[in-house]
């Protein structure tokens, strides 16, 4: 049940029919006379919220997710058209009661205890808090006779993440190297020289017949290896800054204005604002 207490949490929630289907959003609530309950809630509904539609509250439930009324959306969208003028008459009242098929209520004239979409009391069945509500875009006795239009606006910056890191990390592997290098060894040659008279003094030397052995040693070079480290070059890690141009596509909501029942005229005033370069 909702009671004058939970007023300030109707205004402005979404509407949601039996069946959960959302009809629109609540705009005013109207108050019994005589027993000062709320009995009815206005809801915008339409593409951009500009009708009105007098919705029963009085089994009405307050969730977490807005109003739960007990009628269908259908039903409400057919419902009488009634000017939300801050005042429903025993004649209008009694034809939303036929309308609704609900029990007859008093006998009285209703009026609206709240006029604006942020829950501010205006009435005088209440001890709420009664500040002003002009500006705001809901037609009432304490609203302006316009509406704001508004839209989104794209705002594109950037911001620094990580991406990725680089390291450096050394290894060792072992690859093979092939080189030439010259070697050298002595092998024997047997040399014959004849008997002279320049050696004939060595020839003679010793027993005339004997046996002897001459030994010579052979040498040869063999390759030999030997390793070193040494270092050949330093190598570091270092950032560049690259710019490139990034496309950004985002949807971007804006508040259009219909004129119902009226012809519509664009007139662009221009203010001493407007003016300035």
């Amino acid at each position: 049940m909702i009671g004058t207490d939970t007023i300030s949490r109707v205004i402005g929630q979404d509407v949601y029919d039996e069946s959960g289907e959302k009809i629109g959003s609540a705009a005013e609530v109207y108050l019994d006379d005589e027993t000062g309950q709320p009995e009815w809630v206005t809801v915008r509904t339409g593409l951009f919220g500009t009708k009105e539609s007098f919705v029963p509250i009085r089994n009405a439930d307050l969730t977490n997710d807005g109003v739960r009324v007990p009628v269908s959306k259908a039903r409400v969208k057919d419902a009488p058209k009634i000017d939300t003028d801050g005042h429903l008459s025993p004649q209008e009242e009694q034809e939303l009661y036929r309308y609704y098929g609900m029990g007859a209520g008093t006998d009285t004239a209703m009026t609206t205890e709240t006029t604006t979409t942020t829950g501010m009391a205006t009435g005088t069945t209440s001890d709420f808090d009664a500040r002003g509500a002009v500006g705001h875009d809901t037609s009432g006795p304490t609203t302006d006779n316009a509406m704001t239009r508004s839209e989104e606006r794209l705002s594109v910056g950037t911001r620094s993440e990580e991406v990725g890191r680089a390291r450096l990390r050394k290894y060792v592997v072992t690859e093979n190297v092939t080189e030439t290098v010259p070697v050298s060894r002595e092998e024997v040659r047997v040399e014959r020289e004849p008997i002279t008279d320049a050696n004939i003094g060595n020839a003679m030397d010793g027993p005339a017949i004997s046996e002897e052995e001459h030994e010579v040693v052979l040498h040869a070079e063999t390759p030999v290896v030997a390793k070193e480290a040494v270092p050949v070059e330093r190598v570091r890690l270092d950032k560049e800054t690259v710019t490139e141009q990034a496309t950004v596509t985002e949807g971007l909501r804006k508040e259009e204005i219909e004129v119902d029942g009226a012809l519509e005229t664009d007139r662009t005033i221009e203010t001493d604002r407007d003016r300035r370069i």
